[in-house]
């Protein structure tokens, strides 16, 4: 009994070694000229994207884990807080979710109040694919899991407040809540429509079907609501972006399938700025395009490759009441933030 005693004080003393000297160093610091040149579109023409950082956990959030979880980790053997895939991501008053089928988790890091959550059980239920999220004015957050078939709506802490399930449902693939008229619109990639739910989880009708008509869809994988109060959605087989109203009907269209700038491969998110042009990821081009509001495109940014500004299968995108434009790197295990709207777009940009 007495060795065994030893023997865990003799671990714990080395865990606590391994803590000091294995804490996860943030992303390294940019040489300032570096950083400064990495701007879209490049000079002489004036920057209208910028990037800002790289985001693989909560240390580059600016959150240090606490002593105890780093001892306990070095204990049980667990691998160093990092995003393995993340899928979407949103931001608010500081507090960065990212919805990470790699983990199966989501991940709540709460820069103002130094907090990490990080959510892989709910309930009685454990995550398996959370792949798409939205927010509440609140900061409470939806989390769709595509296995679960479920939505899951959360505080800012990670606790839960309300299911959203529905037999329905088959493939919850992309989110959008709506503030004002208290609805949550869920795209279910596998029915190829909408899922419309009223804020206590009542389903109150669906929109859409499959097909390549207006306000038909092949497999959509994304949706957003814009200012304007129009639902977005990536029609991703489809290979379009469509805008629908909040009531199903068709208001318009643009995008085809192709190789070439301004066509689509692989759309993934979508997300409109506060100037309402519209951000559209592509993961098998590895980069984000910008089109107007007749669809013309204006600006790509990104390409293939691990560096910062550079982008591996990305998937999801959000934009922040500041213009911060966060994407989910996805195979390169992080989220990267750029700075948009750095100034207006006037002509396209070649």
């Amino acid at each position: 009994m007495r060795q065994s005693c030893k023997a865990w004080l003799v671990a714990v003393a080395l865990a606590l070694l391994v803590v000091g000297c294995s804490t996860p160093a943030p992303s390294p610091a940019m040489d300032p000229a570096a950083l400064a040149a990495l701007v879209w579109p490049k000079p002489p023409e004036p920057p209208r994207i910028r990037y800002l950082q790289s985001v693989a956990g909560p240390l580059d959030w600016g959150i240090e884990l606490p002593w105890w979880r780093r001892l306990a980790d070095a204990l049980t053997g667990a691998s160093a807080q990092q995003f393995v895939r993340p899928s979407a991501v949103a931001e608010a008053g500081g507090v960065l979710y990212v919805a990470d089928p790699g983990t199966q988790s989501l991940w709540l890091l709460d820069r103002p109040r130094k907090r990490i959550a990080q959510v892989s059980k709910i309930g009685d239920e454990a995550l398996v694919s959370p792949v798409a999220l939205a927010l509440r004015a609140d900061g409470a957050v939806f989390v769709a899991d595509t296995a679960l078939n479920k939505v899951f709506l959360l505080d800012r802490d990670g606790a839960l407040l309300r299911t959203f399930a529905n037999q329905s449902l088959e493939r919850p693939a992309g989110l959008a809540w709506s503030d004002a008229a208290q609805r949550l619109y869920v795209l279910d990639s596998r029915r190829h429509r909408i899922t419309v739910f009223d804020g206590k989880g009542t389903v109150l009708r669906h929109m859409g079907d499959g097909g390549g008509g207006d306000a038909q869809f092949n497999y959509p994988t994304h949706i957003t609501l814009a200012a304007d109060g129009a639902l977005l959605v990536t029609d991703a087989m489809n290979f379009r972006i469509q805008a629908l109203s909040q009531n199903g009907d068709f208001l318009w269209k643009f995008g085809h399938h192709g190789n070439g700038s301004g066509d689509f491969a692989a759309p993934k998110g979508v997300a409109v700025d506060a100037q309402g042009h519209y951000y559209v990821v592509d993961a098998l081009f590895d980069a984000v395009q910008i089109f107007d509001q007749s669809g013309q495109l204006l600006l790509t940014f990104g390409e293939r490759g691990e560096q910062p500004g550079q982008l591996t299968l990305p998937r999801g995108i959000f934009i922040s009441n500041e213009d911060k434009v966060y994407v989910a790197d996805a195979y390169n295990q992080r989220v990267q933030v750029f700075l948009g709207a750095i100034a207006t777009q006037k002509e396209p940009t070649k």
